[in-house]
């Protein structure tokens, strides 16, 4: 399977499958000089009523030029809302774990909201909720073209087709 053009640079492909509480860096094209980060909130969760094994992860706007100097990771700094994915990001070499922690009730908001096509609100597990809780991310699964799109966006980039 080919892999859709991107912003996204890739780091270290891997087979390793996240776990909640990594660090993992990315870096874009247009900043060679340095990564960005993100969590790995919860590798179990059913955004857009999928099977459980939907990852939820976290990206910031914080930004190193090292992959190893982990600035700090604050919630009122993300790039964007909380979103789902699967593993792709990291087997194909976009995302590379950096550092192994577990989460802490100060790295995580205490609720997640997703909307669906209809305005629905869920959480991280498909169950409804009677009104928005900010952020608000999409309920549905962002692959690789999706996650690079959004990035893209939050930093006024072009998008790549």
């Amino acid at each position: 399977m080919k892999t859709p053009p991107t912003n996204l640079r890739v780091l270290r492909r891997t087979r390793r499958k996240p776990e909640a509480g990594d660090i993992f860096a990315f870096q874009l094209e247009q900043f060679p000089d340095r990564f960005f980060f993100g969590r790995v909130v919860a590798v179990n969760t059913k955004i857009g009523g999928l099977d459980g094994n939907v990852i939820l992860i976290y990206l910031y706007k914080a930004s190193s030029p090292e992959k190893t100097k982990i600035p700090p990771l604050n919630l009122s700094e993300l790039l964007v809302p909380p979103l789902g994915t699967n593993t792709l990001p990291w087997t194909r070499g976009f995302f590379e774990v950096v550092k192994s922690n577990m989460n802490t009730a100060g790295t995580l908001f205490p609720h997640h909201c997703f909307r669906d096509y209809r305005g629905w609100y869920f959480d991280e597990y498909g169950n409804r909720l009677s009104d928005r809780i900010e952020p608000v991310g999409e309920y549905g699964l962002a692959g690789i073209g999706a996650i690079d799109s959004d990035i893209s966006k939050a930093l006024g980039l072009d998008i790549v087709n």
